[in-house]
């Protein structure tokens, strides 16, 4: 087998980093990027290494330049995997347009640029496997994070479209969903300015809310859990279109898409 040759955003920690570093003890090369860069590693055994790339994915010509850098250094890219992203809680009516536009730009508009430069190199190719991490919340709508939700949904239904767009190129696509998954990103979530005062109607229960999920997430799954996932969809011939890691998720999202919509938001109000 050739070695990979990857393109994976959001690599210098949690769910990035976990994958990278199998990867790269697979044997692939791995161009990490994040906006705060990170220092590169090598493996001996496997041949395998990691590259730190500094970028910032909301920046198409930062992310373009990679992305060529990449295929003129190697003649080809096989794999990219779209990890960068944040998290903002606030209710809905305490979150402005700007505050809105942050959560979208780099977990929605920030894949399809990173998307958007490897298409033309996947085609060219005649293969090129896309992934991306939505997320359960993608599925399940999750109060206070509503924002959050609708772009992990927004992403979902554009891998599918996508699936449909590029398989005639021998390009395949797959959604990683994860659940509650301990890693930085808790401590990284921002809050929107107007969630945060205390007179606001929705501050206790929202605060209780995001408390609960926050709780969730820290004693959640290892990064290391949804990394192998990653990995073992890099390396199949035929990559699943939709993969929920935890068999806990799985029966959340089945039994979701079958409820009634009274009951299963019932349902939810009644966890958060």
């Amino acid at each position: 087998m050739n070695q990979s040759i990857v393109f994976l955003t959001g690599a210098s920690a949690g769910i990035g980093k976990a994958t990278a570093e199998l990867l790269m003890h697979k044997g692939a090369v791995v161009y990490g990027a994040s906006r705060r860069g990170f220092e590169g590693q090598k493996s001996v055994e496997s041949g395998g290494q990691i590259i730190s790339v500094k970028l910032d994915v909301n920046n198409e010509e930062e992310v373009k330049h990679t992305v060529d850098q990449i295929v003129n250094q190697w003649g080809r890219i096989d794999t990219v995997i779209c990890n960068a992203g944040n998290g903002i809680s606030g209710s809905i009516e305490d979150s402005s347009i700007e505050e809105i536009r942050y959560q979208f730009e780099t977990n929605y508009f920030g894949v399809i640029k990173t998307i958007q430069a490897c298409l033309p190199h996947f085609r060219k190719q005649g293969h090129g496997k896309i992934i991306t991490l939505s997320s359960v919340a993608g599925i399940v709508p999750i109060p206070y994070q509503a924002f959050y939700s609708s772009v992990k949904s927004a992403l979902l239904i554009f891998m599918q479209a996508l699936s449909l767009e590029v398989k005639p190129f021998g390009i395949q696509c797959c959604s990683i969903l994860p659940g509650d998954t301990k890693t930085e990103f808790t401590s990284a979530r921002k809050y929107t300015n107007a969630s945060q005062i205390s007179d606001s109607p929705y501050y206790k229960k929202m605060k209780a809310s995001v408390g609960k999920m926050e709780k969730d997430e820290q004693n959640g799954m290892s990064p290391n859990i949804i990394a192998q996932k990653i990995v073992k969809q890099t390396y199949k011939q035929k990559m699943k279109a939709i993969v929920i890691p935890g068999f806990q998720y799985q029966l959340i999202c089945w039994l979701f898409n079958r409820l009634p919509a009274k009951f299963r938001l019932w349902l939810v109000g009644l966890l958060y």
